[in-house]
């Protein structure tokens, strides 16, 4: 009996993997992407590409009306959490009401076995680290807030309609296929890109504040393979890894991967969460103790990646809705243009 498996932001960096470790367990897979953060070039070749968006219900709607549909696995967001706060309509909009979309959808069709959510350690706000799924969740940023409503929201509706769900809380995950031209995400790739482009890498603050960065080997997988382990069946997971990194660290690192001395350049102090960090004692429990990829390693195998598909230009937004406390750097950004989201 074939599995018809639907991942939403499947062009993406987390989504397009995941998608290709599906197609490895045997799955049919569709992908829905607005190509908004990702690339069409992401996409694994096996899998039918439909772009489109997660807030347009009627093509939402058409695919699993159309298609009998298994597994949901939902990644489509925008998860640029220090700009949420300047841009809360866009967040709320992408990343909850897009995620109602699909669950409105997921439920009408009535035969979905499994929607898999990845929400983000940004739900547990600034809780003493190291964070674990015990922790109440106190979100600080629109970010947080749209992703703990959405878990909520998957809760509520297992209760009253029945429908099971797996919810990943990833963090800082990095890796081949990372979108370099976005200037508001994803650290390690904007720290590639800018000594690609012989530019200093642009640090907030003082660079101690620290994060767990993640190779997307060590997370892909096990979020695609949850759906054949019954004990992740309506729970909540911390995926990542252990060992907190500060950003001034990480510059060293891809320095150190180019070849090149580190040149840094310091901005003012952004709002953002000081350490974030998280337990993956019952991640461990549920799915085995994993082999990750050491930073150091994952470092210099992103850079060799990088290198072949050489710098990007960045993608600037320009429809900012809230211009008070915009970082400086940003504000300069979105006055010089670029894509408008």
């Amino acid at each position: 009996m074939s599995t018809t498996t639907l991942v939403t932001g499947g062009a993406g960096f987390l989504g397009s993997h995941v998608a290709e470790q599906c197609l490895k367990l045997g799955h049919s897979v569709i992908i829905l992407d607005d190509l908004s953060g990702g690339f069409e070039s992401n996409v694994p070749h096996g899998v039918r590409f439909v772009k489109g968006s997660v807030t347009d219900d009627a093509l939402v709607e058409s695919l699993f009306n159309e298609n009998q549909i298994d597994f949901v696995y939902h990644l489509a967001a925008y998860a640029a959490e220090g700009l949420s706060h300047f841009i809360r309509r866009f967040n709320y909009t992408n990343n909850l009401v897009g995620t109602v979309t699909v669950l409105n959808a997921a439920i009408r069709a009535g035969r979905v076995r499994r929607f898999v959510f990845t929400s983000s350690i940004a739900v547990y706000g600034s809780a003493q680290v190291p964070m674990d799924e015990a922790t109440r969740p106190v979100p600080e940023d629109p970010y947080g807030i749209s992703k703990y409503a959405a878990e909520l929201d998957l809760e509520s509706a297992h209760r009253l309609f029945g429908l099971n769900y797996t919810i990943f809380r990833p963090h800082n995950i990095y890796g081949e296929r990372q979108n370099l031209g976005d200037l508001y995400r994803n650290v390690l790739g904007i720290f590639i890109n800018q000594v690609m482009k012989g530019e200093p890498m642009s640090v907030f603050g003082d660079g101690l504040q620290t994060r767990a960065f993640t190779h997307v080997d060590d997370v892909a997988p096990l979020i695609a393979r949850c759906v054949d382990i019954p004990a992740s069946c309506n729970n909540v997971f911390n995926v990542g890894a252990d060992t907190p990194h500060s950003v001034l660290e990480l510059a060293h690192m891809v320095a150190d991967a180019f070849g090149v001395a580190p040149s840094i350049r310091h901005l003012p102090v952004r709002e953002e969460v000081v350490n974030a960090y998280s337990s993956h004692d019952k991640t461990t429990q549920v799915f085995g103790k994993p082999n990750p990829v050491p930073l150091s390693v994952g470092v210099r195998r992103m850079v060799a990646w990088a290198r072949k598909i050489g710098p990007t230009s960045g993608r600037a937004f320009r429809n900012i809705e809230v211009r008070q406390k915009l970082p400086p750097s940003w504000a300069v950004l979105s006055a010089q243009g670029g894509k408008e989201f």
